[in-house]
């Protein structure tokens, strides 16, 4: 990255602390931008394009929004022609040629999303109105992308969501100007309350302890949903803050409550602690009902299995993908991103890497960065090479379909990242649903 990027970045992630500060008193008003005749917001004038890359970088999801931030700036790279091209190469789409978008280099500032909400809509408006930024992508808290996806729908430019798991970012909250390419809380019950029956049986007793905001109880109820259909029961559904750090007073009550299985519908830090202490208390060597005690994680990745050390081993969940993956695309990936930073990169990185090469070459594809005709060429687009296999962008709410991986925690891992076992890849058709499953209206398009 240039020293002028570097620059940028600091003098961004400054900016955006102070606008954060006030952020619950700041009016989202945008004033209309066609004053320079092109007809639609933040549209480029110089040689430039400029990109909003608004991540976690304190709070309980910030070492998903590092490896974002991580993934931004390498895609920006391959866009502009520097390093090995990535999935570029691999993508199905050949409209990107490694020289910039619309023959413009690609800038970018950053964020800080803080994994709240105000401060998320600050940091992006700063971004749209001062920065010049023509799409903004992140984020790792689904609260966090619904409010700034209504956001950027209000401002007149694109959204892509980073890692949102929510049904609601793609169900009753969707918006026309926001496109997701992580998968929700609906696929992930299609995909593990099968794999859950087969490992457990049919006769479990559920208590789940659930992040209490809009993708923990859109976790909860996928999982409930889908295990009940099975016949599961559900004992309990305790909530529980964002970021509480100590979840012994959440995990007590589960030793007498008769459940013989403990779902933890939390992400990041929150879910590091919640398992490693359920373990400390002793949750996996009881017996209840006759059966052995087990704990679920619906949503996981490596990095959260980094955290949990060896309480990840033998736990369930699910995951949008996996550095293991053998396709081409993903190897790619793999290869670019280890060579950069070292290490390979999460479901988190994979996520924004892929936004950010889908939005430009929508762009290129659509011939313009105007919302309503970039929009168009996501709607329906059918793409390979990107991790994955065969992925659908679909029309009707902007949600991408493709394969769910069920992993495991690595019983005997080989290195300090093969911590997760794909158990079983649920093909897209097992997960896809009817768009109006999950409510909403997309609305029509802003262009500012």
């Amino acid at each position: 990255m240039s020293d002028r990027n570097d620059l940028t970045r600091r003098r961004v992630i400054k900016s955006g602390a102070v606008a954060a500060a006030g952020a619950a008193a700041t009016p989202y008003f945008f004033s209309r931008a066609f004053a320079d005749g092109h007809g639609y917001r933040n549209a480029p004038k110089g040689d430039t394009v400029t990109l909003g890359f608004n991540v976690p970088q304190t709070g309980a999801y910030a070492d998903e929004g590092a490896d974002e931030l991580r993934a931004y700036e390498l895609a920006v790279e391959h866009l502009n022609g520097e390093g090995d091209g990535g999935m570029l190469n691999t993508f199905s789409s050949k409209a990107l040629k490694g020289n910039g978008v619309l023959g413009k280099k690609v800038d970018f500032v950053t964020g800080d999303t803080q994994t709240k909400s105000d401060a998320a809509r600050a940091s992006a408006k700063r971004m749209i109105e001062n920065d010049g930024a023509i799409m903004i992508t992140g984020g790792s808290s689904s609260g966090v992308a619904i409010a700034v996806q209504g956001l950027c729908q209000e401002a007149g430019v694109i959204f892509m969501a980073g890692l949102t798991h929510s049904n609601d970012t793609t169900g009753k909250d969707k918006r026309a100007n926001g496109f997701r390419h992580f998968f929700n809380t609906e696929m992930t019950g299609a995909a593990l309350a099968p794999v859950l029956k087969n490992a457990f049986g049919s006769d479990r007793n559920a208590y789940h302890l659930t992040a209490d905001y809009t993708w923990g109880w859109s976790q909860e109820g996928s999982i409930q949903k889908y295990t009940e259909e099975l016949g599961w029961n559900t004992t309990a559904a305790v909530r529980t803050p964002l970021g509480a750090g100590d979840f012994s007073s959440f995990i007590t009550p589960v030793l007498d409550s008769g459940a013989d299985v403990l779902v933890l519908n939390h992400y990041g830090k929150d879910m590091v602690n919640s398992l490693t202490q359920a373990v400390q208390f002793g949750l996996r060597d009881k017996q209840v009902n006759g059966k052995d005690f087990q704990i679920v994680v619906p949503l996981f990745s490596r990095l959260m299995a980094q955290g949990a050390g060896e309480s990840i081993k033998g736990i369930y969940g699910s995951t949008n993908w996996n550095w293991s993956l053998k396709d081409e695309g993903s190897q790619a990936f793999v290869k670019s991103f280890g060579t950069k930073y070292g290490f390979p990169p999460s479901q988190a990185a994979h996520t924004c890497y892929s936004q950010v090469l889908l939005y430009a070459d929508a762009a290129e594809r659509a011939g313009t960065f105007m919302p309503s005709e970039l929009g168009k060429s996501l709607e329906g687009f059918e793409f390979d090479g990107l991790g994955n296999g065969p992925v659908l962008y679909r029309a009707e709410d902007h949600q991408c379909f493709k394969d769910v991986l069920v992993v495991q925690g690595a019983q005997n891992p080989q290195s300090k990242f093969d911590l997760l076992e794909v158990v079983e890849v649920t093909p897209r058709s097992q997960v896809e649903y009817a768009p109006e499953l999950l409510g909403g209206e997309l609305g029509p398009y802003n262009n500012g």
